[in-house]
């Protein structure tokens, strides 16, 4: 349920991209994991984000993804899609094919690779928000892009309308509990491990890898904070790190599109390079792991 303070929603899944053996996607298998998240706890979706293969998969291909995906799961179901590109006009055009295909937001990353200065972070994001007039959440990931966002950027970017939230895998708790109160946005965990934490320190919500296998359990743990029964939503992220550990031991996406394969979700674990599927005893593993955490087909 998306409100003024959960612009978004609460669980949004970073959603795989399912893809066919010979690499072109598989929309069909898109549609049914997206209903598939809906139904399991996730009342948000991101779409060509980092987990969905997007530095690989083309301008065409996200705008029948996204289309694909808002028919299977109706137009109440909050869905983001991903502009991503250390090149701005790339970056923006991604934003107004979004826009155009259905997006109810865009999810915008830091320019990676280039470094350029805290002036052009915000220039580079000014561009994507004057491109459409959808609400933007910024993404913050330094481990990724090489280059983290500063205070005097996010004061910058509070200050445009459409910036209405922040995707924070910095991994800086008590960093987003001052920036939170330094900006007013909307904050969500980009790292499943710490999103109690986050939590504790005013995030809403998460954009979550792990949802794709516990989006339940994610879900009723935020429920629970919400709720002020901090002993529950402390079982309950206890009871998430082993799911965490698992998905997390590798490339997420890989992790990930493996296990929604073995729950019966998605037909293939087919990736585009420079990402490999799992080899069979890597998948064995990953199922041997998330089995003794409590998942099950």
């Amino acid at each position: 349920m998306t409100s003024s303070s959960r612009p978004f929603g609460t669980v949004l899944t970073a959603m795989v991209t399912p893809m066919h053996e010979g690499g072109a996607l598989d929309l069909e298998a898109a549609q049914s994991l997206a209903r598939f998240l809906v139904a399991h706890g996730s009342d948000g979706l991101v779409l060509s984000g980092t987990t969905g293969e997007a530095p690989t998969t083309h301008a065409p291909e996200k705008v029948d993804l996204l289309r694909a995906v808002r028919e299977a799961v109706g137009p109440d179901v909050t869905l983001l899609t991903g502009a991503g590109s250390n090149d701005t006009a790339h970056a923006v055009r991604m934003a107004e094919q979004g826009a155009e295909a259905g997006a109810d937001g865009i999810l915008a990353l830091t320019p990676y690779y280039s470094k350029p200065s805290q002036a052009g972070v915000v220039a580079h994001f000014r561009a994507i928000v004057g491109a459409t007039d959808l609400p933007v959440m910024i993404y913050d990931i330094p481990g990724r892009t090489a280059l983290a966002i500063s205070d005097e950027s996010y004061d910058a970017l509070a200050a445009l309308g459409r910036v209405v939230a922040v995707k924070d895998a910095t991994g800086g708790v008590e960093t987003a509990k001052a920036r939170i109160e330094r900006t007013g946005l909307a904050w969500y965990s980009g790292d499943d491990p710490l999103t109690l934490d986050f939590l504790r320190a005013g995030v809403v919500g998460v954009v979550s890898v792990s949802s794709h296998v516990a989006g339940r359990q994610i879900a009723a743990m935020i429920a629970a904070h919400d709720a002020g029964d901090t002993a529950e939503a402390e079982r309950l992220h206890e009871s998430l790190l082993p799911i965490h550990a698992a998905i997390f031991d590798g490339p997420g996406a890989t992790n990930a599109k493996s296990a929604v394969h073995w729950l019966g979700v998605i037909p293939g674990r087919a990736m585009r390079l420079p990402l490999l599927p799992l080899t069979a005893p890597e998948h064995d593993a990953l199922v041997a792991r998330l089995t003794a955490a409590g998942i099950h087909p």
